[in-house]
C-alpha cells in the first residue's frame, strides 16, 4: 500500500502519511480502542542515525536520546496543534511502544513489524528483538509514528509549522 504523501523535515526525519491498512487494523484498534479506524492517518517517521543502532555503548545511548527528543518535541507540536483544533491525536512512546496522550491502557504499538507493512521494509532479528533496516540507513534508524483523525490537509499544516519550528 502506497503512502499517501512521503516528506522530510528540515533536519531530514522522513514520513509518510498512510490510511490504516487491512492487515493493521487489530492492533492499531488494540492500541486505540476509541479512535474510528475508517478517519485515522498513520504517520511513521525514520530519523537517520549517526550511529548503527543495533550495537550498545553509550555513545548508542546517547544518539537514541537525541533522536528521542527530538521526535516528542516534534510530535508533540503536531499532536497540540491538532488538538487545539479538535482533532484526535496521539504518539507512540518510541521507548515503551506506548501512547504518549491516550495513556488508558498498556496496550504496546508494534512500531517495527507496522513499518515493514506501511513501507515494504525488511527487518533483522537482533536478540530478542526485531530491527528494522531502513532502505538506504540499515539499521542506524529511529523509528516513531504519529496518529490522526484529522483530515491531511489539516496534518500537512500542522506537520509544518512543527517543521518550520525545529532546526537542527
Amino acid at each position: 500500500m502506497a503512502p499517501l504523501v512521503k516528506g522530510a523535515t528540515p533536519w531530514n526525519m522522513e514520513y509518510s502519511i498512510h490510511h490504516v491498512p487491512d492487515a493493521m487494523k487489530r492492533e492499531v484498534q488494540t492500541v486505540f480502542p476509541q479512535v474510528n479506524l475508517d478517519k485515522l492517518l498513520i504517520v511513521p517517521t525514520c530519523q537517520h542515525a549517526t550511529v548503527d543502532l543495533v550495537k550498545t555503548g553509550e555513545n548508542v545511548e546517547n544518539e537514541k536520546d537525541r533522536l528521542l527528543e527530538r521526535f516528542v518535541a516534534w510530535a508533540k507540536t503536531v499532536c497540540d496543534q491538532l488538538t487545539t483544533n479538535g482533532h484526535w491525536s496521539d504518539y507512540i512512546d518510541p521507548c515503551s511502544g506506548l501512547p504518549m496522550i491516550h495513556t488508558e491502557l498498556n496496550t504496546v504499538y508494534p512500531e517495527v513489524p507496522a513499518l515493514s507493512i506501511l513501507m515494504g521494509y525488511q527487518t533483522a532479528n537482533a536478540g530478542c528483538c526485531k530491527v528494522l533496516l531502513h532502505p538506504v540507513w540499515g539499521s542506524a534508524v529511529y523509528p516513531a509514528s504519529l496518529f490522526t483523525e484529522a483530515q491531511q490537509d489539516t496534518l500537512l499544516s500542522a506537520i509544518k509549522t512543527a517543521n518550520a519550528l525545529q532546526v537542527e
